[in-house]
């Protein structure tokens, strides 16, 4: 019986013994993954804590955009005038002798040049290739041809020898009389370009008188035939054109003369080629103005089926346009400074054809207006530049501070998740030792028992 009972508490005390040594195993493992992940999130954190640091180490290799300065795109000029031209210095190079070679630019205001001008729909009534075209109520028409009916009419100029003899003045004859008597008379003086001839009015009649090219205080009748009044071919406009109705045949006459002038002016500024007119009565001045247009351009526009212009057409007319001109390397230039060493006068000499200065024509000195000028155009390049520059930049900073942001907050996960573990391997640590004592007393009280 005695034995039953020690054999029964043996193998109860073997269970317990076994259970407690599984669950110490258990544990055991439990705290060792509990530590193998612990190093994991410190690894992980260490991870982290490099990509921030790369992080903060850009944002401190980044260069902050500097706004330029006005004082950068700004520069001292000198200028000078010379009657209506307005000159500006661009380069004064200091010589061994003393004088310099200078460059400058010179500009001045053409009042009479062809210029870009605002213009409305142009509609294409018919073949584009042809038109016609108009704006608004006005058909365009082709530069430089006015249609009307002609004739010829006699001008104040006479033919003589095949020569056209044109008006000069009104004079007096007084001692080279030419009818003996020293009576003075009024005469018309003609030129041929080379001799000159009078008309003289004697009591109501005219007689033609050409200088004797031997004896200049006498005149000699004109032999052979009167001189005929010249015959020009002008045209009447009987038209529907608002300007042109306006204007006398005459006028019509100078009209044609100025729009071969316009023609010229379009040509050599935009090209050969049929330009097309329109006059525009400006309602300030009350004066008709002219705008032009390159037929070629009327007819590759784009219209709708309206015949209305969808595409840009360019438009010209006559305004003042700023021209220059640089004249370059002027040697023998002379520059006075006064006390402050700021530039005052120049003395520029005189040069013949081939740039030589010449010496027995004496010089001219120029007062030298000293001017603040700014590049605005350069300078505002810069700020669209520095502008573009700090977008860039302070888009790489909120990128950089966004993923600073997302590793803190990663970093923190991992903080919290490594507290839970250092309570969960305590937590584990204090059961392991509960377990570790039941064995102890499982192992005694085995001993014991069979000892």
């Amino acid at each position: 019986m005695i034995t039953e009972v020690l054999q029964a508490k043996g193998s109860s005390t073997a269970m317990g013994m076994a259970a407690s040594q599984a669950r110490f195993l258990g544990l055991t493992a439990r705290k060792n993954n509990v530590e193998f992940e612990g190093q994991q999130v410190n690894q992980q954190r260490t991870c982290l804590s490099n990509q921030s640091a790369n992080y903060y180490n850009n944002l401190l290799g980044m260069a902050v955009p500097v706004p330029p300065s006005v004082d950068d795109y700004t520069k001292t000029v000198y200028t000078f005038e010379d009657g209506a031209l307005t000159n500006q210095i661009t380069a004064m190079i200091a010589q061994n002798d003393g004088t310099y070679v200078v460059s400058y630019l010179r500009q001045w205001v053409d009042d009479f040049s062809v210029v870009g001008a605002s213009t409305s729909i142009v509609n294409c009534a018919g073949d584009k290739t042809a038109g016609p075209f108009r704006v608004g109520a006005k058909t365009l028409r082709t530069l430089g041809e006015i249609n009307g009916t002609p004739y010829q009419q006699k001008t104040g100029n006479y033919i003589y020898n095949n020569k056209t003899l044109r008006y000069m003045e009104t004079s007096t004859l007084d001692e080279d009389d030419t009818d003996g008597n020293g009576n003075e008379h009024q005469a018309k003086v003609y030129t041929d370009g080379t001799n000159q001839f009078y008309v003289i009015d004697y009591n109501g009649q005219e007689a033609w008188y050409q200088i004797d090219a031997n004896d200049s205080n006498y005149t000699t009748l004109i032999q052979g035939d009167i001189p005929e009044p010249e015959t020009v071919t002008k045209q009447s406009y009987a038209g529907d054109d608002e300007y042109l109705s306006t204007l006398s045949d005459d006028q019509i006459e100078n009209l044609k003369r100025e729009e071969a002038e316009y023609l010229e002016l379009l040509k050599a500024k935009y090209g050969d080629g049929d330009y097309m007119v329109r006059y525009v009565k400006n309602t300030t001045t009350g004066e008709f103005e002219p705008y032009f247009y390159k037929l070629s351009d009327l007819q590759g526009a784009i219209y709708d089926e309206n015949g209305n212009s969808q595409s840009n057409i360019n438009c010209y007319k006559i305004g003042s346009e700023t021209k220059s001109e640089e004249i370059k390397a002027l040697p023998g230039c002379l520059i006075e400074k006064d006390s402050s060493g700021r530039y005052i006068n120049i003395t520029i000499p005189q040069y013949d054809s081939n740039g030589t200065v010449l010496t027995n024509v004496p010089p001219i000195t120029y007062a030298l207006t000293t001017q603040t000028a700014t590049d605005q155009a350069a300078y505002e390049d810069a700020m669209n530049q520095y502008e573009y520059e700090k977008y860039e930049y302070d888009q790489a900073i909120q990128e950089i501070n966004a993923k600073i942001e997302i590793i803190q907050s990663e970093d923190k996960n991992l903080e919290l998740r490594l507290k839970q573990l250092d309570t969960e391997q305590k937590a584990i640590s204090t059961e392991i030792e509960a377990v570790g004592q039941v064995i102890q007393k499982n192992t005694e009280s085995s001993f014991k028992t069979f000892g």
